[in-house]
């Protein structure tokens, strides 16, 4: 990933080449998880990854294992564990020094259809890994928000200080852990980060399943000429964001310095507002450029799901100010990196071309 290379600042960059550092990444064999290995990796950390498979693959740490050097890849090591076991994360998180939790149950319908489990893998999981990570001596815990944590606040862009109610399970459950994670630092001077995560996207993000996420979905259906399915009118907004801009913000929230940027939570996105509408426009005519198929498909429409937000939209000049972030990749940047590993997926199935 480019992102070593050019989204941190020298200082920061520095810093992590220069102090070797054990680290534990949660979650480590899913999308943003394994991205967080590889980049990691390739600064010459230790890194051991934490993950049940339960939604994470193995195949995204096999890609992780290509992209790094053999010398680079020793440096790792893989647990398969969940986060819902106590005794699994007290023995994970002996001799870490940064923790980067990515592991969760997402997905707004899972959580609908679901709530008990939803529940259990993110808060019953999250105080779990809190309580490990605290107990080990910890130096800094990070942890994977979520924009969802905003709920029926109707303001743009989001202000980090300013939320409304959630409007599904899964949403109960961020901001659960935004709390939980302010009561650790008020308490035990316990140090973390959260960052609120706004419609991610990028490489190794599956396509399949029912709660699969909407580009990597929509990308997958164009590509074997099935149905492309939008919810609602089209006009439903997303700041979506590319996953070399959370790389970056994880990385700079656990070597931040400055003790005014700690116990904070950050959006992490673009501050740019897509509608599906162009969203789908943008896929269907990126791919367009190697798969001329495509070029003259047209979305089908369906009802609005259940609980969805009608508009997002992230103000990112506190993780800007706080933490150095500066995004390098807009949605279409993001989304022509993104597209060869989605065609190299299914180059070997036929298209529909009827």
């Amino acid at each position: 990933m480019a992102i070593v290379s050019h989204s941190l600042s020298d200082i920061a960059l520095g810093q992590l080449k220069s102090q070797h550092s054990n680290w534990l990444v949660t979650g480590c064999a899913g999308f943003i998880g394994s991205h967080l290995v590889e980049s990691l990796l390739k600064l010459g950390q230790t890194v051991v990854g934490m993950d049940n498979l339960s939604t994470g693959h193995r195949a995204n740490l096999d890609e992780v294992q290509s992209a790094v050097s053999p010398h680079e890849w020793k440096n790792f090591s893989f647990i398969e564990a969940d986060i819902r076991d106590a005794t699994a994360c007290r023995e994970v998180c002996r001799g870490v020094d940064y923790v980067l939790h990515q592991a969760a149950l997402g997905s707004v319908p899972r959580s609908l259809a679901d709530p008990l489990t939803t529940n259990a893998a993110n808060v019953d999981g999250f105080l779990n890994m809190l309580v490990a990570a605290r107990d080990a001596g910890v130096k800094r815990f990070v942890y994977a928000a979520s924009s969802s944590t905003y709920g029926d606040h109707t303001e743009l862009p989001k202000v980090e200080e300013r939320i409304g109610r959630p409007l599904s399970p899964y949403a109960v459950t961020k901001l659960v852990n935004e709390l939980y994670a302010e009561v650790f630092g008020r308490c035990y001077g316990f140090p973390s980060i959260g960052l609120r995560y706004f419609n991610v996207f990028g490489t190794r993000q599956d396509p399949e399943g029912a709660y699969a996420a909407v580009i990597p979905r929509w990308t997958r259906a164009m590509l074997l000429g099935e149905d492309v399915v939008i919810n609602g009118d089209g006009e439903t907004t997303r700041d979506f964001c590319f996953v070399a801009n959370v790389v970056q913000a994880n990385l700079l929230a656990a070597t931040a310095n400055s003790t005014e940027a700690i116990n904070q939570v950050y959006n992490v996105a673009v501050n740019d507002r897509t509608s599906l509408n162009r969203l789908f426009e943008i896929l269907r005519d990126v791919l367009a450029e190697t798969n001329p198929h495509v070029a003259g498909l047209k979305a089908r429409y369906a009802a609005f799901r259940p609980a969805d937000v009608r508009d997002s939209q992230a103000d990112v000049s506190k993780a800007r100010r706080l933490l150095g972030y500066i995004p390098t990749h807009r949605l279409e940047e993001g989304v022509r990196e993104a597209m060869p590993w989605y065609v190299a997926r299914f180059t070997s199935l036929e298209p529909c071309r009827g």
